[in-house]
């Protein structure tokens, strides 16, 4: 009976170290990405504000993240992105740029590209709305008959 025992545990250890040892090879090894958020809310923000925000990019991972490439989705977000290594437990910062000078909701896009064995492609959002600064809401009045037309008696 004790035999049996030993060779059950011995088994049921040898199985559990090989599960793990077959987790780690699955998703456990290389780079990974981590953001400290994937939305950044600018709210509601005055024509030509500073339309500047940051994420901060983790490696996870056991090995050095690269990001090759940060694209914005139109030409009216600019992101920049460090292209040097991370290294495994390092930090480094994604900054974006939204030209507020355009009046109305914001709902762009950054695509992040890197060697991330958990998400090669990743993709940050920017969202909020700019509204017209005072200076450029029209303040006279609007009128409604022209000064030529002659008077209703």
């Amino acid at each position: 009976m004790k035999k049996l025992i030993a060779t059950l545990s011995l088994s049921a250890l040898a199985l559990a170290g090989f599960a793990q040892e077959n987790t780690k090879a699955v998703g456990g090894s290389g780079p990974m990405i981590s953001l400290d958020k994937e939305v950044h809310d600018y709210g509601t923000i005055d024509q030509g504000a500073n339309g500047t925000c940051e994420f901060k990019v983790t490696n996870t991972g056991d090995q050095p993240l690269i990001i090759s490439n940060c694209k914005g989705s139109c030409g009216c977000t600019v992101p920049k992105c460090d292209t040097a290594p991370v290294a495994p437990g390092a930090s480094t910062t994604i900054t974006v740029k939204y030209d507020s000078s355009r009046v109305g909701p914001i709902n762009k896009s950054v695509t992040i590209t890197s060697n991330a064995v958990n998400a090669p492609t990743k993709i940050i959002r920017i969202k909020g709305e700019v509204k017209a600064s005072a200076s450029t809401t029209p303040t006279s009045p609007v009128r409604t008959t022209s000064p030529m037309a002659p008077a209703a008696n």
